[in-house]
């Protein structure tokens, strides 16, 4: 089995007169969890719409497990399941609804079954009889999540799945997760949460500015200082000021 599940070279977007993706390099190893962090704005979701097809790049290429992603659409969604940040849903139907909507458009024949199963393993059988109007954050992301799973895609891309998620909501989605990896799937996960990187990924790469500035093993990339405090270092965290606050002291 090829040892590369995802291999970006050169990937650039310009918005106008901003360059929101500079020639970004990414290599994403075969049955892993590869975190991707950066500061609001850095270029990790326009990363993660071109990785997928939802942006299309001014320059660079995308290699998806052995196909050409920007070439053959087609063959690149079959293998990728996504769950993008904000997702929107048809907010009437309820989850499982949405499910067998989503099944049916993939001409997924064992569908019930599929569903079925994962409606229980996240949780989701009080969620998944309920309107999408109506459902937490947390059922939401669990409803897109099996959105994500429901054709048996070889690569997960999850652009903050863990935000504004409970604890019991996170601990079922990390369940599955692990699942996916051990099975032989590969998950990008993009977030905010260095603890949630160190925790759950194999590899890290760190963007600044459009541009990867750090990218390994998380061990390598986090040092003895932690994966905090690198990123930090990375970014080049604004430094503190002069202002005591002191009319925040009650007096």
């Amino acid at each position: 089995m090829d040892e590369t599940a995802l291999k970006i070279r050169g990937l650039t977007k310009t918005f106008g007169t901003y360059r929101a993706v500079d020639q970004v390099d990414l290599t994403v190893r075969s049955g892993t969890f590869h975190g991707m962090v950066g500061p609001n704005g850095a270029g990790k979701s326009t990363t993660i719409g071109m990785t997928v097809g939802l942006i299309s790049p001014d320059a660079g290429t995308i290699d998806l497990l052995g196909a050409d992603a920007l070439a053959d659409r087609p063959r690149a969604r079959a293998l990728t399941g996504v769950l993008p940040d904000g997702l929107d849903f048809p907010e009437r139907l309820t989850g499982a609804e949405l499910l067998r909507y989503c099944a049916g458009l993939r001409g997924i024949r064992d569908a019930a079954a599929r569903i079925g199963e994962l409606i229980e393993v996240l949780g989701l059988v009080k969620g998944a009889a309920t309107p999408l109007a109506d459902c937490s954050t947390g059922t939401r992301k669990k409803v897109g999540l099996a959105q994500a799973l429901l054709h048996a895609p070889r690569l997960l891309v999850l652009d903050e799945p863990f935000e504004a998620v409970d604890p019991v909501s996170a601990a079922a989605i990390r369940r599955v997760l692990r699942r996916f990896v051990a099975g032989g799937g590969t998950t990008v996960l993009s977030t905010h949460s260095m603890l949630l990187v160190e925790q759950l990924c194999d590899d890290v790469t760190v963007i600044h500015q459009g541009r990867v500035v750090a990218a390994g093993p998380v061990s390598e990339v986090a040092g003895e200082i932690g994966l905090e405090e690198r990123f930090v270092e990375l970014v080049g965290a604004d430094a503190p000021g002069s202002a005591d606050l002191s009319w925040l002291i009650p007096g």
